[in-house]
């Protein structure tokens, strides 16, 4: 009775083993990449704003000491908002483009606005002063401002540098339009193949739907 007890349960240990093996082997690693690139985006953005929501103004401190917020912008369709620092090799990379969305868009209503959300304590070359002379340095075209306290980025939900918003005035107020990267190609911009700031930027000038909304934002963590 006792050997036919052991066989039992050595026939059931086995078919929980098997079972549990083909479960793990269901997931390949190609299909787990897949799923956690489809889930990261939503956890980047589940506390913050999400496309379509209507965005709160600030007032921050411009590179030139001058207080800058949204409401000064007076005759303005909207924003091409970007978190962005001095630090971060992602959003060095990302300067001229930058540059050049402010000076394509600026003069049809979608001007460029800059906010380093950085902790200064935690990264020393990103505090006001060393914003200041990068600014000049680079010939910023647009405000440069450094989010003090860290109390925007947190209710944007952005967890990037460079972390994209595409704004337009509606009579509610500023609606974010689009959420995440400048392109698909940060190391080269001769060899990027999708534009999705200036994509979405086109369709609202063109009174059109943003095809794509958001995309994974692609650089370094926000430091705090």
């Amino acid at each position: 009775m006792k050997t036919i007890k052991l066989a039992v349960l050595a026939v059931l240990f086995m078919t929980y083993s098997c079972t549990d093996k083909k479960k793990d082997g269901d997931a390949t690693p190609e299909t787990k990449a897949v799923a956690e690139n489809v889930e990261k985006p939503k956890k980047e953005v589940a506390n913050g704003y999400q496309v379509g929501d209507i965005v709160k103004d600030f007032s921050l401190k411009n590179v030139d000491g001058k207080m800058v917020s949204m409401a000064d912008y007076k005759d303005t369709k909207g924003f091409i908002l970007t978190f962005t620092c001095n630090t971060c090799p992602y959003s060095v990379a990302y300067e001229d483009r930058l540059i050049a969305l402010d000076k394509k868009y600026a003069s049809q209503g979608y001007p460029v606005i800059a906010i380093n959300p950085n902790n200064p304590e935690a990264r020393p070359k990103d505090n006001f002063e060393a914003m200041q002379t990068r600014a000049k340095e680079k010939g910023f075209t647009f405000p440069y401002m450094l989010d003090v306290g860290q109390k925007v980025y947190p209710v944007f939900g952005a967890t990037r540098t460079p972390h994209m918003y595409v704004l337009a005035k509606t009579p509610k107020g500023h609606q974010v339009k689009y959420i995440g990267a400048i392109d698909d190609n940060y190391k080269d911009a001769a060899a990027t193949t999708k534009h999705y700031v200036e994509d979405a930027v086109d369709a609202l000038l063109a009174g059109k739907e943003v095809e794509v909304k958001t995309t994974k934002a692609i650089g370094c963590s926000i430091k705090v």
